[in-house]
């Protein structure tokens, strides 16, 4: 494991569609000494920029290409059509590929579904971007078939979206440069993955104090019994300064004998 102070800081990647506050958050009250820049890129630079070293971890769209990047995958996404509200398929609760045989489906250059065929009919051309295609299904020109994450990132009051039931869905994974596995990409794994502050394997833990061990008994200091002399016990309750007297006759200890 490399050391952790070659960055003044923990940049993290992202793509469109990732909202990685709660993250963020987490890591700003635990490591408050180490600030997390954020890093927007799209899907298609998300790995150059870990390649790089534009930024220390980021969060990707699978799949991960090369033995050189590590990934921890997190989440799957379902998959949506996005149509205008007046449109038929917005009367429906979801649809399927089939449903779309005959409508324009756009296909933006950015798309990040691994298709081996895109559903429906194709535009005249690509759009460049999912921002662009959005427009264009805002103006009627087709529909746009996109996780359900970057449906609502361009959200629009006059758009709305339904899931597609038979589309390929994209996965979210947690990447980094599996030669640069630093303190902070441990901290920021353990962040991801749940663990407490204390369970968290990335930045070294205080020595535990150890504790004290039980002091032994010492030979000759236990527990001794009660001598019959002395002063009165519970177990001897007419113990004295003289001891037990007894007659000489065997009757009762203490009592005088009586003369005649």
């Amino acid at each position: 494991m490399t050391g952790s102070d070659a960055s003044p800081s923990f940049r993290l990647a992202y793509v469109p569609g990732v909202t990685p506050t709660k993250w963020v958050r987490i890591w700003n009250e635990r490591l408050p000494d180490i600030p997390l820049t954020l890093v927007q890129v799209s899907a298609a630079e998300a790995l150059g920029a870990l390649r790089g070293g534009e930024a220390d971890a980021g969060f990707v769209r699978l799949p991960v290409d090369g033995a050189d990047l590590s990934a921890i995958p997190l989440y799957t996404e379902a998959t949506v059509v996005v149509v205008p509200k007046d449109h038929v398929v917005a009367a429906v609760d979801e649809v399927s590929t089939e449903d779309l045989a005959d409508e324009i489906v756009l296909h933006p250059l950015d798309d990040t579904l691994d298709w081996e065929r895109p559903p429906g009919q194709p535009a005249f051309e690509r759009p460049a971007t999912t921002a662009d295609a959005i427009e264009l299904v805002a103006a009627g020109i087709g529909l746009l078939v996109v996780p359900q994450s970057l449906a609502r990132l361009h959200h629009r009051k006059d758009l709305t979206y339904r899931p597609l039931t038979d589309a390929p869905e994209s996965r979210i994974a947690l990447s980094w440069p599996q030669d640069a596995t630093t303190d902070m990409v441990e901290d920021f794994i353990g962040i991801v993955r749940g663990r407490t502050v204390n369970s968290s394997r990335g930045r070294s833990k205080p020595a535990e104090e150890k504790q004290q061990p039980k002091p032994k008994r010492q030979p000759g200091t236990g527990t001794r019994r009660q001598p019959t002399t002395g002063k009165p016990t519970a177990r001897n309750p007419r113990a004295g300064s003289g001891g037990t007297r007894t007659s000489k006759s065997g009757g009762r200890p203490g009592k005088p004998r009586r003369r005649s």
